[in-house]
């Protein structure tokens, strides 16, 4: 379906050489280099940078190749389409973040597969930020978030509301209390999510509005990964800033404490957020009902 010189440039880009390309194409490198001439004649644009070594794209390139990953996306979701038409099947593609990747989503999503067997979901986990553009890309059908999307994204679905707590292992001296004050971190060893992660941002965020900043406080770690800040904080070898709903379960097992931190209001909403053009919207609701019974 899709016009074979934007494979070409997608396959271009990805490689990073003409030689590259040619040989995963099964072309010759004449041949790249015409579909690539081709394109730039039809748009009247130059793609890439003359006189370099590398493959430099131009700022029309760039804007060409956005679409193209578009392009490729919407194809490949019509042939699967029209094989799931043919088969009564369906096939979706949802991202969720680490933090929701913690809490009951998979499981949700798991028994949602059980409950409709015609259904098969791909899950993958990533950052925030590149599941907003995997949803732009059309890569993600549905997009499980926290926090306010950007702006330009209006189609979503509040699934439910969360917020960021202290979490301490059951031997540290917060473990029995009922709150902590803000200026008490400052004197913990913290491990956190790195910097751009929406756990991080909601949390700092958070200080900005009381005046304080990140840079006040003892940050020894940053770990891209809840799970082993769980594990570490779970050893009392730093405390963390998480969502509630990756820590409720081991709260209850008695592997972590859950403590409040005064005055500071890290609220933020679960959501699911999905195209204008999005077919499936009893899923949503389906998956909504789920999560509301667990």
């Amino acid at each position: 379906m899709l016009d074979s010189k934007i494979i070409t440039l997608l396959k271009l880009e990805k490689a990073g050489s003409y030689t590259k390309a040619a040989h995963e194409l099964h072309l010759t490198q004449p041949a790249i280099s015409r579909h690539i001439r081709l394109l730039e004649e039809e748009l009247g644009i130059k793609i890439f940078q003359h006189g370099t070594k590398k493959l430099l794209l131009t700022r029309e390139g760039k804007i060409l190749l956005r679409y193209a990953h578009r392009l490729m996306a919407i194809s490949q979701k019509a042939v699967q389409a029209i094989e799931d038409e043919r088969r009564h099947a369906r096939h979706l593609v949802i991202g969720i973040t680490q933090t929701a990747s913690e809490n009951m989503i998979p499981q949700v999503i798991a028994q949602y597969c059980n409950e409709n067997p015609d259904t098969h979901i791909t899950l993958i986990t990533d950052t925030i930020n590149n599941l907003y553009k995997y949803l732009e890309l059309f890569e993600v059908d549905i997009a499980v978030t926290e926090g306010a999307p950007p702006e330009g994204v209006s189609y979503q679905s509040v699934l439910d509301t969360d917020y960021l707590c202290l979490i301490v292992s059951p031997q540290h001296p917060f473990a029995e209390r009922q709150s902590v004050q803000l200026q008490e971190l400052k004197s913990e060893r913290m491990i956190l999510r790195p910097a751009g992660a929406g756990t991080r941002n909601l949390f700092e965020n958070g200080l900005e509005r009381h005046l304080e900043s990140i840079r006040n406080f003892n940050v020894i770690m940053e770990v891209d990964n809840i799970a082993m800040i769980k594990d570490l904080v779970a050893l009392d070898l730093g405390v963390s800033v998480v969502a509630r709903s990756a820590s409720i379960q081991d709260a209850r097992k008695g592997r972590l404490a859950i403590v409040p931190i005064e005055n500071v209001s890290l609220v933020r909403e679960i959501r699911m957020v999905y195209h204008r053009d999005f077919a499936h919207l009893q899923v949503l609701e389906d998956l909504k009902r789920i999560y509301d019974s667990l």
